[in-house]
């Protein structure tokens, strides 16, 4: 009988790839990253991708898969995960999902809904619109479409409500419809653990202080390289990632390096919310703390599997 797969989940700068590496130590996992940013090529200091060495201590999977222009949706990361998965298990390693985006963890527990492919034609229609009116002219037709996404979208985000319109000029039924179909459920069994600090300020602490390292690190001089490509910009889903966006803003002048430190924290500690938000109302999550010993939550983890 296999074993369940793990699933390491939480916020940003919890610790998550510190335990899934201190379980990489104990038994031949393979580790599989369930992280929307970390799937980018060239995107390394900003996303705190795991290092050369790091990744050497366990297969890595999932990461630098995209070129940084690329699409990929949940329905990619899903058929990417289980295809994973199941390599995992047939070579007989212990498959340990890690990563903070919780779209993909849905996706993957409870399948994907039966949303149409995107449509290059339409997308670029709708951007020509979106030129001509303005993007709130947009979210105003969906509203009158589908009232229930345009209240989740803001109307400042252009990403959310072309891919809301495109699938309706598709297949003529709203996403709302289409995501209240689901798809199937992961074939797997799983153990599911969340890593958080007990005290919201510590997690605070940090996040800035790994924005701090990152901007040490030259996070400013790997965004430049990505600018001077000429091909990405401020609407593609890669440039938008929580960091780069503030970056990008910093190099076109709108920020001084002060707001930039202060703006990137400050959207960094919204996403970690957000995250903690989703794993809040999850179900089967058994919870660790991040100021634990790690020798604790390694052995919870290790626990589950016997």
């Amino acid at each position: 009988m296999q074993p369940p797969l793990i699933f390491l989940m939480g916020p940003t700068a919890s610790g998550k790839t510190d335990l899934a590496l201190a379980l990489a130590r104990e038994l031949p996992v393979d580790i599989i990253s369930v992280d929307s940013a970390l799937i980018y090529r060239g995107m390394d200091i900003g996303t705190a991708k795991p290092s050369v060495e790091e990744q050497a201590l366990a297969p890595h999977y999932l990461i630098d898969i995209k070129d940084p222009v690329e699409a990929y949706s949940a329905a990619d990361f899903r058929s990417d995960a289980l295809a994973c998965i199941e390599r995992s298990y047939q070579q007989g390693r212990q498959p340990v999902l890690v990563g903070g985006t919780m779209l993909y963890f849905k996706a993957l527990l409870q399948g994907i809904s039966p949303l149409p492919a995107a449509d290059p034609n339409i997308r670029a229609e709708l951007e020509q619109e979106a030129q001509k009116k303005g993007w709130q002219a947009l979210h105003q037709e969906l509203s009158g479409i589908d009232p229930v996404s345009a209240a989740r979208i803001h109307p400042n985000d252009p990403q959310r409500i072309n891919r809301a319109l495109e699938v309706y000029r598709i297949s003529g039924k709203t996403m709302t419809e289409l995501t209240a179909q689901q798809g199937a459920a992961l074939p797997y069994p799983v153990q599911q653990f969340a890593i958080a600090p007990t005290d919201r300020a510590e997690l605070h602490q940090r996040i800035a202080l790994r924005f701090e390292q990152m901007l040490a690190a030259g996070f400013e001089q790997e965004v430049q390289q990505l600018r001077q490509r000429g091909d990405l910009h401020l609407q593609l889903p890669s440039m938008r990632c929580v960091g780069y966006r503030q970056m990008w803003q910093y190099l076109d002048g709108e920020l001084n390096a002060e707001q930039l430190l202060e703006q990137g924290i400050a959207a960094t500690r919204q996403l970690a919310k957000r995250q903690l938000t989703w794993l809040r109302g999850w179900s089967d999550v058994n919870w660790l703390k991040t100021e634990a010993k790690p020798s604790e939550n390694l052995q919870a983890v290790l626990s589950s599997l016997s």
